[in-house]
């Protein structure tokens, strides 16, 4: 059995290490031994050295500390109770209309009401609002006022004599200070935080312009899983169909096993095919609602890629988007909001040159009384306090001022060029999707005419098999093609949609008909 508490401490006097001994701790389970413990520390007569030592075993158990061992996990009740608290994080209120068929439209409006990034956005310019609120209340007085009241008792010797004196008092008063001149230092700080706030807001559009795009994508690419589905069943029909035809001639006499043998392999790879476009399509359904905000099991439903209009081709030139781009996009914005903080900030940095003139008032009312021993109370009310002017003026501070102003004389170079780095990427953003949209309006050209050209050729080789003049490998090879066919058509249909979204993305024009109202 384990050694009882009280033999432990007894050994303490001669081996301190008896308290960690493996040969008891180990019998006793956490219920029992963290019990144990309290009652020892708490109801028996010890030393104040074993209370330490036996809660310095327990704060292992009780989680407050590292791991214990390098070989296993950490877990401690703390974790359970964040566990908790995770759970309770609950998805948005709203939910997705099951029989419902969502445009894109609608799925924007969805994920700017309810995707959380937008609230992080919100609230984000809303705290840099309040702190240029903090920074206007610089321009008034601040007013305080204070109450005081005590006793003051003392022994004060006359002669040979010690005589007591009462004095109880209260007090009222109110603090007014006042900066009447500062050379601009409280208006730079003002304007830095406006900045501040203008950059905030550029950055919640920026969110939205982010967020729209990420709906577009994930929107698309569920039409083209959904219309890759639909072309990959019937990739999976015209595979049973020449696997029909293979077996009836079979049974006629006029194929050979080979040739079923071969059908039958098309049409199990056509049915892998499917299988494969199927989890594309629920993986597709996922980062839509992950998107919208919601949860990623939700079932979406969407138009069709058919009901969806694509268009042939783009009426602007690139110079045209470029333009539209750099007055439109809220990134350079905020970079651009960046270089006025700075300018404001050096403004601030001048104005250390110069004094500050502040004023300080401060009227009181008192109310005193006085008790001398073996003498009657004395009281007294009056208004007191005082006024004054005070001016500031750093005559030699190390460099301090000069190399503040340097710093933000450097940081206005640093703003201009991060703009001039920005305009350059956005130019190149524009310049790569203009050239990728064209692309794809090329390549949906010539995916149509694949199209049907592998479709008629499919065609006229199950045609020819069927009267015995082309053999199954042809056919066989005609049916790959069209399905190859059918989902580069798909492809290149939804490519346009997808490269025209990103060129709309690279222009910030998708955010400029979203009606911005008082919340997220």
């Amino acid at each position: 059995m384990c050694q009882s508490i009280g033999q432990m401490s007894q050994r303490a006097d001669d081996d301190m290490d008896g308290y960690l001994d493996s040969r008891c701790f180990p019998h006793l389970s956490i219920q029992k031994w963290i019990p144990t413990c309290l009652r020892v520390c708490v109801g028996m007569p010890m030393r104040p050295l074993d209370r330490m030592l036996v809660l310095m075993a327990a704060m292992p158990v009780f989680g407050q500390g590292p791991a214990v061992t390098p070989d296993h996990p950490w877990h401690s009740p703390v974790e359970r109770q964040i566990a908790s608290e995770a759970q309770r994080l609950g998805q948005s209120g709203f939910r997705i209309e099951a029989d419902k068929i969502y445009s894109l439209a609608e799925l924007v409006d969805l994920a700017e009401a309810h995707n959380p990034q937008t609230r992080v956005a919100w609230e984000s310019a809303r705290a840099q609002a309040a702190g240029l609120g903090i920074a206007r209340s610089e321009l008034y007085p601040t007013l305080t006022a204070v109450a005081l009241m005590g006793v003051d008792r003392s022994e004060i010797p006359l002669g040979t004599r010690f005589y007591r004196f009462t004095i109880p008092a209260f007090e009222a008063s109110l603090e007014l200070n006042y900066t009447i001149l500062d050379f601009g230092a409280r208006r730079g700080r003002i304007d830095a935080a406006s900045a501040r706030v203008l950059a905030a807001n550029f950055g919640f559009n920026d969110v939205h312009r982010k967020l729209i795009y990420e709906v577009q994508q994930a929107y698309y690419r569920l039409l083209n899983a959904s219309a890759q589905e639909t072309a990959a069943r019937s990739s999976l029909a015209n595979a049973q169909a020449v696997q029909q035809a293979a077996e009836e001639r079979l049974k006629n006499g006029l194929a050979t096993l080979p040739d079923v043998l071969e059908a039958r392999s098309a049409t199990a790879q056509a049915q892998y095919d499917l299988q494969a476009v199927l989890g594309a399509e629920q993986v597709a359904r996922g980062d839509l609602a992950t998107a919208l905000g919601t949860s990623a099991s939700a079932m979406i439903h969407v138009q069709p890629l058919s009901e969806v209009p694509t268009p042939e081709s783009i009426g602007e030139t690139v110079a045209q988007v470029i333009d539209r781009a750099l007055s439109q996009r809220p990134d350079l914005q905020a970079k651009v909001a960046d270089i006025r903080e700075a300018n404001s900030q050096a403004k601030e940095a001048r104005a250390a040159y110069y004094p500050t003139l502040s004023l300080h008032a401060s009227p009181a009312v008192q109310s005193l009384f006085f008790e001398q021993q073996n003498l009657p109370w004395g009281h007294t009310t009056d208004l007191t306090g005082g006024v004054g002017l005070s001016l500031n003026w750093t005559v030699f501070d190390g460099g301090a001022r000069k190399n503040r102003l340097a710093q933000a004389q450097a940081q206005i170079r640093q703003s201009e060029a991060q703009a001039s780095a920005t305009r350059d990427e956005i130019e190149d953003e524009v310049w790569t999707a203009y050239s990728n949209l064209n692309t794809a309006f090329r390549q949906r050209e010539a995916a149509t005419a694949l199209l049907d050209a592998s479709s008629q050729s499919y065609a006229a080789a199950l045609e020819s098999y069927n009267y015995g003049v082309r053999n199954l490998l042809d056919v066989t090879a005609a049916q790959k093609v069209l399905a190859q066919a059918r989902s580069a058509d798909i492809l290149a249909r939804t490519q346009v949609l997808a490269t025209l979204s990103d060129l709309a993305f690279r222009a910030a024009d998708s955010i400029q008909t979203v009606q911005k109202g008082s919340h997220p």
